[in-house]
């Protein structure tokens, strides 16, 4: 018995759910989104009320049930409110900034990496920090994930690009030899 799949989804208001042929169509005040049924999983929507049930008793249905439960959640709370991710640029001559539509990051390398973001994904850069909003969470996670990999925090100095409340661990440098007396 899933602890998740069993809790039905509440649908907020300003938030139109339609389900055609195991397809969610969510539209909301953040934007619009789409979300393909599981198998094994049945769908009811009473009432602005979204509840799961599993067809039938194996294990991949019983693992879709609350997988599903949880995109659509998801879905509903992005075309509601959306989802964000905030970046930090650290280091020395680091810099972001936009170029239309596209991120352009200095970061050490001998060349400026250029990022686009695909339709749905917003990047806004503010001195050193890069924020990306949307309404698939899977998509900003991706995006951010991205940016970050192209200079990942060292732990040394801390230099690089991190998630905003991401701690890094620090190491000790080298220990200068003469400091030991004899």
């Amino acid at each position: 018995m899933s602890k998740i799949g069993k809790q039905p989804i509440t649908v907020p208001e300003g938030v139109e759910v339609k389900i055609n042929d195991g397809i969610f169509d969510l539209k909301g005040k953040a934007g619009e989104i789409s979300v393909k049924s599981l198998p094994f999983i049945e769908t009811k929507l009473e009432n602005n009320v979204i509840s799961f049930s599993v067809k039938n008793n194996s294990k991949q249905a019983k693992a879709n049930w609350g997988t599903l439960r949880a995109l659509v959640q998801n879905a509903i709370t992005g075309v509601s409110e959306g989802f964000a991710k905030n970046l930090i640029i650290e280091g020395v001559g680091f810099r972001a900034n936009m170029e239309g539509e596209s991120l352009v990051l200095n970061v050490g390398l001998s060349h400026p990496v250029k990022i686009a973001p695909p339709a749905g994904i917003k990047i806004s850069v503010e001195k050193n920090l890069i924020k990306i909003s949307g309404v698939d969470k899977d998509l900003v996670g991706k995006i951010a994930a991205s940016i970050r990999a192209v200079k990942k925090p060292e732990p040394y100095k801390g230099k690089g690009i991190r998630y905003e409340k991401e701690i890094i661990r620090r190491k000790a440098g080298k220990k200068v030899a003469g400091t030991t007396a004899k």
